[in-house]
């Protein structure tokens, strides 16, 4: 009887775990697929809300989705914290396209370099994302 009953619960738990795979790729809901680079930077996921930081010696950009919808960025701001090494800058952002905010300028930006940045839509609270350059 004992034997039965295993048998029967690893039956049930096969089939449970070979069935979620193909759940989870439903089309609508395939993991990873929304964190993917659009802009060549770098992604993270806040609040259901994608952004994208794209660091240059000469731009510093971040680019707002939700759910690979592009989010307007008419009315919103962002603050940059730049940490290289020992070194720290802020920078403003401002709105630059339908859904970037940009700032242009000379920025010490390099392989390691951390941001943190603080992106307020029009109407919203401030959201925090942080990132680490490639």
């Amino acid at each position: 009887m004992k034997l039965i009953l295993r048998i029967a619960t690893l039956a049930t738990l096969s089939t449970v775990l070979f069935t979620l795979p193909a759940l989870a790729a439903d089309g609508k809901h395939v993991v990873g697929d929304q964190h993917k680079s659009k802009y060549g930077g770098v992604v993270q996921e806040v609040k259901e809300m994608q952004y994208e930081l794209v660091a240059k010696p000469d731009s510093i950009a971040i680019f707002v989705e939700d759910h690979g919808k592009k989010v307007d960025s008419k009315g919103a701001t962002a603050k940059v914290t730049l940490l290289t090494g020992k070194d720290k800058s802020e920078v403003m952002l401002l709105p630059s396209g339908e859904n970037k905010l940009e700032a242009i300028g000379k920025f010490d930006v390099k392989s390691g370099t951390k941001v943190v940045s603080v992106v307020t839509l029009a109407g919203k609270s401030g959201v925090t994302a942080r990132f680490v350059v490639p």
